[in-house]
């Protein structure tokens, strides 16, 4: 036991020891319920109608897209991420223990190369068979919250600070930062339709109405601030998502 626990906290093993740790940490959490497969796959661009025309595969920012770029887009982020680590970790260890003992810095170099080359490889055959498992479906984003009705969950609601929790179409839930501007909805912006823009006018409250608990409609998304817009919203009306 002492002679793996040399190898693995030695180089070049550790560096990969502690990020295996925070894979297998991930996957309990996944087994449990508390995350998702795509939690890293969310999509980059802000913008209310972006995101829509990308996959898996899509080269976008971040993880994703430096997968992408290496041959290794396919499954979700999470799981190409921890076939690479869980590959460089196992192969890097092999090689410690090869080298029987602390041998030689460049030894040692020969071996981290080894493991990440090797690793990247073996995922790379790998991803292939895996994408039939994953649909090319579009990632999270941004805009599937427009045109939605969600619950504000702070005091008040200004054109300067809010918090609103809103439903996804999973049924998960999402805490997300909202704003109440005075002069109402930009004409042609977001996805929510006329009917829905004059909910507000027809239910006779205005953008002060909105505060703990009350209900409101997304009905846009600022990208430069990173906040969505929101409006009352009348129930009894029964308009909205």
């Amino acid at each position: 036991m002492s002679a793996f626990l040399d190898a693995a906290l030695g180089f070049p093993a550790v560096l990969f020891s502690f990020a295996l740790i925070v894979v297998a940490g991930y996957w309990v959490l996944v087994l449990i319920g508390a995350l998702g497969l795509h939690v890293l796959d969310l999509d980059a661009d802000t913008g209310a109608g972006a995101g829509h025309g990308h996959g898996h595969g899509g080269h976008g920012e971040g993880a994703g897209g430096m997968l992408s770029a290496t041959g290794l887009a396919g499954p979700p982020v999470t799981v190409t991420l921890s076939l690479l680590i869980a590959l460089a970790w196992f192969i890097s260890l092999a090689g410690r223990v090869l080298l029987d003992g602390p041998g030689h810095a460049w030894a040692h170099a020969l071996v981290l190369v080894a493991a990440v080359v090797g690793a990247w490889a073996v995922t790379w055959l790998l991803v292939r068979p895996l994408r039939r498992a994953f649909p090319d479906v579009p990632p999270p984003s941004r805009a599937d919250f427009v045109g939605r009705t969600c619950v504000i969950r702070t005091g008040r609601v200004t054109g300067d600070f809010g918090q609103a929790e809103v439903t996804a179409e999973d049924g998960s839930t999402a805490l997300v930062q909202v704003r109440a501007p005075e002069t109402g909805p930009r004409p042609g912006s977001g996805t929510a339709s006329a009917p829905e823009a004059g909910i507000a006018s027809a239910s006779g409250v205005g953008t002060g109405g909105l505060g703990r608990g009350a209900t409101a409609l997304i009905f846009d998304y600022d990208a430069a601030a990173e906040v969505f817009l929101v409006m009352p919203f009348d129930e009894t009306l029964g308009a909205g998502r």
